[in-house]
């Protein structure tokens, strides 16, 4: 979904003149529409994370869209590792597409150099330690069903993140088409604003507690009409 900057003024809670602000002083991300600038949903929930603000979740409200699969659904495919070996960007990222439950098919150093070259444009860490390695198009693999992987390093990595923490986990997303990329992306980042899931995530817990605190979060938002 491209928003107007009408929409993310309404989104952070500012005028329209502190939108065009923030694109030229943080980084807003935009995109050139007939002439108009455009931001992507998830792009802005990345964003308003790896900067510390929030954003209007009413926003976000689709009615009518089609079902998608859950994050909860994804990360319980993809699976949450612990203790990934790698002392920099490449090791890390190395083991991280090793770490994957990819179908045997899948070139593997591919997928390899895509997230590296990605990291060469800019670094995808968020801030608080956390980064969600994935190119500006979305990974689009001949998967049958969404996966998302979380990997927690042995050590933590200088990612270059916005905020200069090094970065100890690292969230993968693999779909079989672009609206469903973004989908899980835009949950992804919603779910890494709840306090409670951040908290788990710094703590390092288990899959079974992750996957409990996504669970409620999306519970959360299917009780409030919201698909996103």
């Amino acid at each position: 979904m491209e928003l107007t900057v009408k929409d993310v003024a309404r989104a952070l809670a500012v005028s329209e003149e502190a939108v065009y602000q923030l694109v030229d002083e943080r980084g807003l991300p935009v995109q050139q529409v007939d002439g108009q600038l455009r931001v992507h949903k998830a792009e802005l929930l990345e964003w308003a994370n790896a900067q510390g603000l929030s954003v209007a979740s009413e926003l976000f409200v689709a009615p009518g869209a089609p079902v998608m699969p859950s994050l909860a659904e994804a990360l319980e495919a993809g699976g949450v590792v612990h203790d990934q070996p790698g002392g920099d960007i490449a090791s890390v990222l190395r083991s991280l597409v090793a770490a994957m439950p990819l179908p045997e098919e899948v070139d593997r150093e591919f997928l390899l150099s895509v997230l590296l070259a990605r990291e060469a444009l800019g670094s995808t860490g968020i801030g608080d330690g956390i980064a969600i390695p994935h190119p500006r198009n979305p990974i689009v693999l001949r998967v049958d069903h969404p996966l998302v992987t979380l990997c927690f390093l042995r050590q933590p990595v200088d990612f270059g993140a916005v905020d200069g923490r090094p970065v100890y986990a690292l969230f993968s997303l693999i779909s079989s088409t672009p609206k469903m990329h973004l989908h899980l992306l835009s949950r992804l980042a919603y779910a890494l604003r709840d306090s409670a899931c951040k908290a788990a995530i710094a703590g390092r817990a288990d899959a079974a507690t992750i996957l409990a605190e996504i669970r409620r979060i999306e519970a959360g938002l299917s009780a409030g009409g919201v698909n996103r």
